[in-house]
């Protein structure tokens, strides 16, 4: 039998893909326990595929899969829908299974209204899919309705089984890198929190579980073998238990896993031993959810975070030389110009280097949407709009969208135009120890204002010249190799050859192995007309088709073409 799991598309286009655009670790999961099983499975990330419906088409009838399995957000419901109706045309024998957190809020939605979807997993789909699949492989689909997790058709009817009891030892689960390579992996699962706009409280039911230290090492050791050397850890708050954070740090150290990594933590989660180990292990970003800067509206979205461990936080994190990313959150309940200044102050005050801003939404499985159906009496059948999810705003009259885009551009451009004067204002804890990991934050930072997501925003004032402090600071601490790269290039698009040479000169004495180093040299020493000394630097690397057009230059000036 011959199983497809699929993430499909999403309605609208991000301009930050990262959240969206990698395999949830679910299927992962899902898939691992499968082929245990002696099932062939198959996972494909269709999340960039819309409009390709004869692609989806050729591929689907070639693979030819017995059974499909989507994994289903609110926001790429209508791209498994499509996919699913495309699916049952060119295959009608095919079996569509919906799960994820988008079918266990909608299973009723969508087993009654969209014909092509013949089942969906409600809440933790592990073993519910694989007993689901062994039915149908033993066509035993009586067996199905002893099966917890699963909502389906029988006659007239849409059925539950209901939620499937949680699985306590997450050790047992086979560890999905064993057979597949990804990067974003998850230690624990469920949040303590009750935040109002999120469907972790009913999904998980309040309560966390955890894979053990040693386990989840193992899993980024095989992935590390396989030659992953850089992971995003989704725990919704990665450093709940910090003796069990500090554990993994030092298996990562022992393990000698030369590792970078991104968490996401609660900021009253968080103190100096836990960020030193997290630093010490690779972590280089940590993201929280500030949600807001008024404690009146964190308090109405039931956030239950206070000011004070918010700059706490960030205040820790980035001394330790870890990127604090804020998560925040507009257009909410109580929303005010008053409120909004509120949230630009406390971001002038706690000096995020990284900071995304959204509006709120509402979507099923959370107290905000409950609240929402019982004071507008509709119900599920919203979701047949083609809509990602329902903006706050629109069902709040003293509201509007005009008024709330003006609110985020005005969050966004106090963000933008004061982030060179948060980078500059860094003061990193004066360890000695830590120095090399200090050069790599700041060389890194500086990176992203010259070659990375800042350079590509206009707003930001001083680019240049922030970058050049940030590669200096770097150098002050460590000879890090992307400060002398980084600084250089930045030197030369300046004209500033002889600044380059010297420094780039040293660079090469720390690394006179780096071909991008070398080079980067012998760029300045050609513009500075200094052929032989250029020459000498390049001949190691004579081979490399990026050096030869430079070497091919010095020839020409020595008159050796």
């Amino acid at each position: 039998m011959k199983i497809l799991l699929i993430y499909p598309y999403s309605l609208e286009y991000r301009a930050v893909e990262d959240d969206i655009e990698a395999l949830p670790i679910g299927m992962y999961y899902i898939a691992s326990l499968l082929v245990e099983n002696g099932f062939h499975v198959e996972l494909l990330n269709w999340y960039n595929v819309k409009g390709a419906k004869d692609q989806i088409a050729r591929v689907l009838k070639e693979k030819s899969p017995d059974i499909i399995g989507f994994s289903i957000l609110n926001a790429n419901r209508w791209g498994g829908i499509e996919i699913a109706k495309i699916a049952k045309k060119v295959l009608p024998n095919v079996k569509i299974i919906f799960g994820g957190v988008g079918a266990t809020f909608l299973w009723k939605h969508f087993l009654s209204h969209f014909k092509q979807i013949d089942y969906c997993i409600i809440g933790e789909g592990e073993y519910s899919v694989l007993n689901l699949v062994k039915a149908i492989r033993d066509n035993n689909l009586d067996a199905i309705k002893d099966i917890k997790g699963i909502a389906y058709r029988n006659g007239n009817s849409i059925v539950s089984t209901g939620y499937p009891d949680q699985i306590e030892d997450l050790d047992s689960i086979p560890i999905p890198a064993k057979y597949f390579t990804y990067q974003h992996v998850c230690s624990s699962r469920g949040c303590f929190g009750k935040c109002t706009f999120c469907g972790s409280p009913k999904f998980w039911g309040g309560r966390i579980r955890f894979h053990s230290p040693q386990n989840f090492v193992t899993e980024l050791e095989l992935l590390y073998k396989r030659g992953v050397n850089f992971f995003f850890v989704s725990d919704d708050t990665f450093t709940v238990r910090r003796r069990r954070v500090v554990e993994i740090c030092k298996e990562i150290l022992r393990r000698g896993l030369r590792i970078n990594w991104f968490a996401i933590s609660r900021c009253d989660c968080i103190n100096e031993e836990i960020v030193y180990w997290m630093r010490k292990a690779g972590c280089i970003q940590i993201s929280f959810g500030v949600e807001h800067g008024s404690e009146k509206i964190r308090d109405t979205l039931n956030k239950n975070i206070k000011t004070e461990d918010i700059k706490k936080a960030f205040s820790i994190t980035q001394r330790y030389g870890i990127m604090a990313r804020a998560y925040f959150i507009y257009g909410c309940p109580g929303e005010t110009n008053e409120t909004i200044q509120d949230t630009i102050d406390l971001i002038l005050e706690i000096k995020p280097l990284s900071a995304l801003f959204y509006v709120l939404e509402i979507f099923p499985g959370t107290k905000l949407y409950e609240d929402f159906l019982k004071r507008s009496k509709k119900d599920d059948n919203i979701w047949l709009k083609k809509i990602e999810g329902i903006p706050y705003f629109e069902t709040d009259p003293k509201l509007n969208e005009k008024k709330v885009y003006k609110l985020g551009q005005k969050l966004k451009q106090a963000f933008y135009l004061n982030l060179p004067s948060f980078a500059k204002s860094l003061e990193l804890i004066d360890k000695k120890e830590l120095y090399p990991f200090h050069a790599d934050f700041l060389s890194r930072l500086a990176m992203t204002f010259t070659h990375g997501y800042y350079a590509k925003i206009n707003i930001i004032p001083k680019k240049t010249e922030t970058a050049e402090y940030l590669f200096k600071k770097s150098l002050s601490y460590y000879p890090d190799h992307r400060a002398f790269l980084g600084l250089g290039i930045l030197l030369q698009k300046q004209g500033r050859h002889a600044e380059a040479e010297r420094l780039l000169v040293q660079g090469v004495k720390y690394y006179p192995q780096s071909e991008q180093l070398s080079t980067c040299l012998g760029v300045s020493l050609l513009n500075l007309g200094k052929f032989k000394e250029a020459q000498e630097v390049l001949k190691p690397f004579s081979n490399s088709p990026q050096v030869k057009p430079y070497l091919d230059a010095c020839k020409r000036a020595l008159g050796h073409a």
